[in-house]
């Protein structure tokens, strides 16, 4: 195992990217040095891009359109959730908020995030 330091600058994280390209091209296998020092570096390398680059959750709006286009579904086939086009249109242009209502059916038909819907 090479000398595995903190990643704390951008210097670092450039490094810390270029020894993990390194160790996967090498295909380690569990429980080797390499396999564990890719699990090290990939673990500082997540933990610094946790604190500077933040990727933010989608807002309601955006995350029911994601999931509308993977289902290939329209606007019109979430009326059985709110209960009128006139609802879906409003939350679209975000003049409607979702209840617990549509929140628990869109969880449970779509896998959607809770954290996410509520956001």
């Amino acid at each position: 195992m090479k000398n595995v330091k903190p990643v704390r600058t951008k210097a670092d994280y450039k490094a810390a990217l270029e020894r993990i390209e390194e160790l996967i091209a090498l295909n380690p296998k569990k429980g080797t040095m390499a396999y564990d020092e890719l699990d090290v570096i990939g673990t500082l390398v997540s933990a610094y891009e946790d604190l500077h680059y933040p990727i933010e959750a989608p807002d309601p709006v955006e995350a029911v359109k994601y999931m509308m286009e993977q289902e290939g579904l329209k606007p019109k086939d979430l009326i059985i959730y709110f209960g009128s086009k006139g609802n879906v249109s409003e939350f679209f242009s975000r003049k409607r908020g979702l209840s617990l209502r549509v929140i628990k059916a869109l969880h449970d038909d779509f896998n959607l995030p809770y954290e996410v819907l509520i956001a």
